[in-house]
Parts: structure tokens; sequence; C-alpha cells
């Protein structure tokens, strides 16, 4: 199989945002690996599934093509390869978003541990197996451990070149731990300094995925010190933006219910009910899955 047709076809319905062409591909180019026995390339295919299937809240198809790419790498003794850990981490966010916390602990640890052995400190792949855990911990309460962690993930990216989303993104999730430690002035210099570099990545359109966490950091910004108009304006802003690259997915959900809690301080009961309603239906459909 060529798997640089195969990215290419598959960013193309990204880019389009043809979500519901890109499923059927993927399974079909699967199929085709394993067909061919073609493994490399099997692996590979494997570790797009889970990552979009967690994006479509999918889970129970993440878990499954998780175990399948893991065990298959066991076989062929990689189980201690840079690959093998990435898949770990691809894992790990997938139980972290379906909210299963302990299963993604344990997945995320392990990848430390063979990064650790492999790769050389300052590694980019450590900064992004540091932003994950420290969403995973902040979900579990731990908000000054994840806060240590972001720190040294953004310490890295900084020292990349052409870096800027993933510095942005990076001090997006820093800003919104700051305002959950009440550092509000530490949460506002690093929400500014994010938006920032998504403008000047050229993002600022909203082309980019990352951009939605930054407007809903920019929407409890305001919510924070009682502006509710603009802080639902950017949380709409944010809605847009995940639907627009994931569909209508459990980020969405959450945006919704953040609309309505804003909604209630503009005492629009009406428009804050129908953010709910969307809310639930959108965690019904969900969670029935997993």
């Amino acid at each position: 199989m060529n798997i640089d047709e195969f990215f290419s076809r598959l960013d193309g319905y990204f880019q389009k945002n043809e979500l519901d062409k890109a499923a059927p591909f993927l399974t079909d180019s699967l199929e085709k690996a394993k067909e061919a026995e073609d493994y490399a390339s099997y692996i590979t295919i494997g570790n797009e599934m889970i990552g979009f299937y967690r994006s479509v809240s999918m889970f129970r198809e993440a878990f499954d093509i998780a175990e399948d790419v893991l065990l298959l790498m066991e076989e062929l003794q990689l189980g201690e390869s840079e690959h093998f850990a990435t898949t770990l981490v691809n894992t790990a966010t997938a139980y972290r978003a379906a909210g299963k916390p302990q299963q993604a602990l344990q997945y995320y640890r392990q990848a430390l541990q063979i990064y650790g052995r492999l790769l050389p400190e300052g590694d980019y792949r450590f900064a992004g197996l540091y932003n994950n855990m420290s969403i995973l911990l902040e979900q579990m309460g731990e908000n000054e451990e994840a806060v240590a962690l972001l720190q040294k993930a953004l310490k890295i990216v900084r020292n990349l070149t052409e870096s800027e989303v993933e510095q942005a993104t990076t001090l997006t999730n820093l800003a919104l731990l700051y305002f959950k430690l009440n550092r509000e002035k530490d949460a506002g210099e690093a929400l500014k300094e994010a938006l920032d570099l998504f403008e000047k990545s050229g993002n600022g359109e909203g082309t980019d995925a990352h951009y939605s966490a930054a407007l809903a950091g920019v929407g409890e910004a305001y919510y924070r010190i009682g502006d509710y108009e603009n802080s639902l304006a950017s949380y709409e802003k944010a809605l847009e933006e995940v639907k627009k690259h994931f569909g209508e997915n459990q980020s969405y959900a959450v945006l919704c219910e953040n609309c309505a809690a804003v909604c209630d301080c503009l005492q629009d009961k009406r428009k804050a009910d129908e953010f709910r309603a969307q809310a639930q239906g959108i965690y019904d459909k969900i969670f029935q899955k997993v």
C-alpha cells in the first residue's frame, strides 16, 4: 500500500470536513492492508482510526482498533518501540475522552516509561504526552501536577521551529488550569499569547482544529470577569469550530453546557434550556455506545 497516497486522500477528506467519507475510507484501507499482510501500513492506519473515532466520540470503535493494533505490535516484538508508545498515547487519549481516567493513566504511564528509555530529553514527543497527561490529571483534580506537566511541555515546544500552533495550544490549556487555581493574571497573559500565536500561524480564521480551545478559553475569561455577552460570543464561535472539524462530539456538548451557563447569567432561560437539551442529546448518543 502506498501510505503517502493514503494520507493525501485522508487529509483531503478532513480539509473538506467530509467525515462521512473518511470513516469508510479508513475501514477499507485497513482491510486492504490486512489482506496484503502489510503490517506497517496496518499499524499506521489503525492509529489514524483510533484518533478519528475518538474525535467523533465513537469510543467503542476506538478501543477495539487500539486493542487490535497493540496486540499485533506485541506479536511483531515491537512492544518496546517508539511506535508502540505512540499507539499507547493514542489509546490513552481515547480512554480519557470516554471518561475512563484510570485506564487512560495506565496507558500514558506505560508510554512515558518507553519514551524515557528511548528518546533524548526535550524530544517533541514528550511535549505531546505531557499535554495529554495534564488534561487527564486536571480531570482527576490534580491541578498543580497538571500545571507542572504543561510547563514542561511549553519549555519543549518553545525550542522547536515553526511551533506556533503547538505553543498556542499548550498556552491555552495552561490558561484554563490557571483559572481553576484562581491565577487570573497568569491565565490572561497565557491566553493573550496563545491567540497572538494562532494569528501569527495563520490560523486566526479558525482553520486549525485547536483554535476552538483558545476561543473557549477566551469565553471562560470573559465569563469570570462578568462580560457575559462576549463570553457567549466566544463560546458560540468555538462551537462552530468544533462542529466544522469534528461534528457534534463530546467537546461540542461541553461547550453547549458552557453556553447554557452563560445564558443563565443573561437571564435567557429559553436559550439556556435549548443548549442544555442539545448537550444532553449528544451525551445520550455518545455514551450508549461506550
